[in-house]
C-alpha cells in the first residue's frame, strides 16, 4: 500500500504546477515600479499556495533579478525606472506571500544587455518543468500586460496547458486597456481564464 500511495502521489505531482510571476516588492504599491492594486494578488495566491503545498504539487516563482545597469532602465535608454536590482529589498518577494520552503525560484533579466519579460526567456524554466512531467501551469502574478502575458504565451508555444487566474493578476495599463488586451491575447493563445475559486474547487 505504501508503494502504491507513493506512486499515486508522484503522478498527481506530475500534472500541475503553480507559477507565481514576479510578485516582488518593487512591483507592488510603494515600490519602485508599482502596479496599481498589485497587492490584491497576494490573498488569492496564498490560497492557491496553501492548496498546492497540501497536495505536494510543485510551486515555481519567477523574479526580475537585474544588474544595476540593466538595459530596461531609463538611464540605459529603456522604458522603466530602476527596479528589482539583484539582492536589494525591492527585488525580494512581497511581504505576506506565504511561500513553501521548497518553491523553485527562477531568476530572469540577469544580464545587463538582455531584457526578459517571460519566465522562459533566457532561463531554465522549461527544463525544470519537463523532468517533473508538468503539463499544466496555474498562473498568477504581475504584471498582466508584460511578464504574465509573455510567460503565458511562451508556455502555450511549448504546448503547456495554462490556467490564468484573473483575480490573481494585475496590469500596469501604461495605455488604457492594455490589461484587457493581454487577457484577450492569452485567451486566443489557448490559455483558460479562470478565478482562483475555480482553481480551488476543481481537480488540479
Amino acid at each position: 500500500m505504501r508503494a502504491d500511495d507513493g506512486e499515486a502521489r508522484e503522478r498527481r505531482t506530475g500534472e500541475s504546477a503553480l507559477l507565481v510571476v514576479d510578485v516582488q516588492r518593487d512591483f507592488l504599491p510603494g515600490g519602485a515600479l508599482p502596479v496599481r492594486d498589485g497587492d490584491r494578488v497576494i490573498a488569492p495566491l496564498n490560497r492557491c499556495l496553501a492548496r498546492f503545498a497540501h497536495e505536494r504539487r510543485p510551486v515555481f516563482l519567477t523574479r526580475d533579478w537585474h544588474p544595476v545597469d540593466h538595459c530596461s532602465f531609463v538611464a540605459r535608454g529603456g522604458p522603466w525606472p530602476v527596479h528589482c536590482v539583484a539582492g536589494t529589498a525591492g527585488a525580494a518577494f512581497a511581504d505576506g506571500l506565504q511561500l513553501p520552503p521548497d518553491a523553485v525560484v527562477v531568476s530572469k533579466g540577469c544580464l545587463a544587455e538582455v531584457d526578459a519579460y517571460s519566465g522562459f526567456g533566457g532561463t531554465d524554466l522549461a527544463q525544470r518543468l519537463r523532468p517533473r512531467g508538468i503539463r499544466r501551469l496555474v498562473v498568477g502574478g504581475v504584471a498582466t500586460d508584460y511578464c504574465v502575458l509573455q510567460t503565458v504565451l511562451d508556455a502555450r508555444r511549448l504546448e503547456i496547458e495554462v490556467r490564468v487566474m484573473t483575480d490573481a493578476i494585475a496590469a500596469v495599463d501604461v495605455n488604457p486597456g492594455d490589461g484587457q488586451d493581454a487577457l484577450q491575447r492569452m485567451s486566443q493563445a489557448g490559455a483558460a481564464l479562470v478565478t482562483s475559486d475555480e482553481v480551488l474547487s476543481s481537480p488540479l
